[in-house]
């Protein structure tokens, strides 16, 4: 039978290999399905306090450590860019945590402005109910502007280009996977080449995707500006291509929720 597991650290490393390199992260909060010792791939020797893990989200599978997993519920994401977690009631209390957009949380109480979690108090004002996804993925993926290029990021703290569509998606309930390949197959449908771009839109490169903000302007994670950034298209795509990236792949749109 299998076990599943809530993620308990504001940020963890989704690893390939036991203390290897990092292929994604997970949020506090997001489940994992703990894998079984025969299919986990762990060879005498590897260090211990590792455990495989499948994160729920999109089917990925790697290794944290298993002192980030806990049991629990979650009733709340944080809806802002960032957010703290505090001790108590109180913005004068030194912060024990910053968690990040889409990290989840279960609040069982409210004093004040503050919602009440069993890790500490956190700002109303940054929570929404899972059960009210928003509507406008760029406009959630506009809040990580200026966001730190980070390869396999998912956090306010680094984040790369999958990470930024998966981000705007899973906040307005729309399944995706980890990885730019499988989101171009998985995403929307395809566009014809004369079809006019609209915002929520998204193009796909050899390993790199991003949103349109609107019909002359990207929205991307990139390692250009090493950050989150607005771009012309017409200056994003002759970049890529003068830079070895090649032409524009796929244009998608994604579908309208039922």
């Amino acid at each position: 039978m299998s076990e599943t597991r809530l993620v308990t650290w504001p940020l963890a490393d989704l690893c390939r290999a036991p203390d290897g390199p990092r292929d994604r992260q997970l949020l506090m909060g997001e489940a994992v399905e703990i894998r079984a010792p025969s299919s986990s791939g762990l060879a005498r020797g590897s260090p211990p306090g590792w455990v495989a893990v499948t994160a729920l989200r999109d089917g990925y599978e790697g290794f944290v450590p298993e002192a980030a997993l806990t049991t629990g519920r979650v009733t709340h994401r944080v809806c802002a860019r960032a957010t703290h977690l505090y001790p108590a009631p109180d913005i004068k209390t030194r912060e024990r945590a910053m968690l990040s957009l889409n990290a989840r949380l279960e609040v069982i109480g409210e004093t004040g402005s503050f919602a009440e979690t069993p890790q500490g108090f956190v700002p109303l004002a940054h929570l929404a109910p899972l059960d009210a996804p928003e509507s406008d993925p760029v406009r959630v993926a506009e809040r990580l502007l200026g966001t730190p290029y980070l390869w396999g990021g998912n956090s306010a703290l680094g984040i790369d280009c999958s990470g930024l569509v998966q981000a705007g998606c899973l906040a307005c309930a729309i399944p995706c996977p980890g990885d730019s390949g499988p989101q171009e197959t998985a995403l929307g449908d395809a566009l014809p080449e004369d079809a006019p771009l609209e915002r929520g839109d998204l193009l796909f490169w050899r390993g790199h995707v991003a949103w349109v903000a609107d019909p002359d302007t990207l929205l991307h994670a990139n390692a250009y500006h090493m950050a989150v950034a607005h771009e012309p298209a017409s200056e994003a795509i002759a970049r890529i291509a003068a830079q070895g990236g090649g032409a524009v792949t796929a244009r998608k749109r994604l579908k309208a929720p039922t």
